[in-house]
């Protein structure tokens, strides 16, 4: 079968890889000059399914209203009124309800954990090397109130049946060291030995060049211009480099995904999300993180990728915009300086913004469309690293015509036509 993927950051990059090991022909169109251009270049590296939850939870529209007067705040909400953003936020304040927290929050655990023993295969197949490191996630809390949050975290934890541990002040000090000379209050902690890192870009790069050698084919530099359908099905698409026929085709374009889908009467509920993030080399690996820190005061994850740092964070509801503010560079140093002072080239950190394609209720949009021949791989938000071999896997197996491996139930595109 000739399968057109549309898109190649790491969604679009493992849907082809479990395709290719089908014996189909594929290609992939890409608008990059590369693989993992966008949102997989510079996210915060963590493969956390013990994390995934949705970001509508209960109280976050009052916890967005009052940071919203805050300088620094980790949310930010623009207040243009720009339809597709009300259209989505209404969408999103519905679900930030109890009840309907803990229905998205199973779903995104179930494809999450999932996704982690799919990669683990993939390594196991492939050569490919991304900085990888399996040491866990350490949940930092600095005030008593947040570790009063990570008592009731914990509890969910136990609920879902998630490994962990719950940290006093020393404990966390024994699980990372590194914090020895932090300027920071170190009140408690989580720890989560399952969670692991690497760098989705490395990644991406990496199993595109094992992808194109084994004979699957890469265009970059084209841009998808419309979907190309006859009687009900999709057949292809039209690119900037000319017409792709397919008898199957796989969006998996991100942000991009809901303008090429809307001329097909598709209404993907996705809008950006937009975060920053800073990378700095480590001079004294003693003195950097050896394991992926959450830092739940200030809302910044943390990953050792190697000999380099990625700390990454905020929420910013702002449209497509990637214009990168020296503020918000300043807020990600200063969240790290203050647990790890020593040993990171904070001088010399590149600084990095991205958009993650979210749905309002958290869970991704996988599988059929409505259309023959269209499927869907779209919506991970900022779980995309940690969901994206699941996902993929998934997909691959409904273009093959096989039953996934784990429950469908509340992650295709139907939840949101009822």
């Amino acid at each position: 079968m000739k399968v057109l993927i549309l898109g190649s950051g790491v969604v679009g990059a493992t849907t082809a890889y479990y395709l290719c090991r089908e014996g189909h022909d594929v290609e992939v169109v890409e608008r990059h000059s590369a693989a993992g251009m966008e949102t997989s270049f510079g996210n915060a590296g963590g493969l956390c399914p013990s994390f995934a939850a949705p970001w509508a939870a209960p109280g976050m529209p009052i916890k967005v209203l009052k940071m919203a007067l805050q300088a620094d705040a980790p949310v930010r909400f623009s207040l243009w009124p720009e339809f597709e953003r009300l259209r989505w936020t209404r969408r999103w304040l519905m679900e930030c309800n109890a009840p309907r927290f803990r229905v998205n929050k199973l779903r995104m655990q179930r494809v999450a954990h999932y996704s982690l023993a799919c990669l683990k295969q993939l390594m196991a197949e492939t050569p490919i090397a991304f900085d990888f490191h399996a040491g866990g996630v350490l949940q930092l809390f600095q005030t008593i109130a947040e570790c009063r949050y990570g008592d009731i975290a914990a509890s969910a934890l136990r609920e879902f049946g998630i490994r962990h541990s719950v940290l006093n002040g020393r404990d966390a000090l024994a699980v990372e060291p590194a914090l020895r000379d932090a300027t920071a209050r170190i009140a408690g902690g989580l720890h989560l030995p399952s969670d692991a890192s690497g760098d989705s870009h490395i990644f991406c790069q990496a199993l595109t060049a094992w992808l194109q050698r084994a004979g699957v084919k890469f265009r970059f530099d084209t841009d998808v211009r419309r979907l190309l359908h006859e009687g009900g099905r999709v057949v292809g698409a039209e690119t900037s480099g000319g017409i792709l026929k397919a008898d199957a085709t796989v969006v998996a374009l991100g942000n991009q995904a809901p303008a090429l889908l809307a001329p097909l009467g598709i209404k993907l509920p996705v809008y950006p999300l937009k975060g920053y993030s800073i990378t700095a080399r480590v001079t004294n690996a003693d003195q950097a993180p050896n394991m992926s820190v959450m830092d739940e005061h200030n809302k910044v994850m943390i990953s050792r990728l190697g000999n380099r740092i990625r700390a990454a964070g905020m929420a910013e509801l702002v449209g497509h915009d990637l214009s990168l503010k020296a503020a918000r560079k300043d807020v990600l140093v200063r969240a790290v300086r203050s647990l790890f002072p020593h040993g990171i080239d904070y001088a010399n950190a590149t600084f990095w913004t991205g958009l993650r394609p979210m749905t309002p209720d958290g869970p991704p949009i996988l599988g059929v469309s409505g259309w023959g021949g269209l499927f869907l791989n779209s919506g991970h938000g900022s779980n995309g690293w940690t969901q994206a071999c699941g996902t993929s896997r998934i997909v691959a197996d409904l273009v093959c015509g096989r039953k996934p491996e784990i429950d469908l139930e509340g992650l295709t595109i139907e939840r949101f036509r009822r």
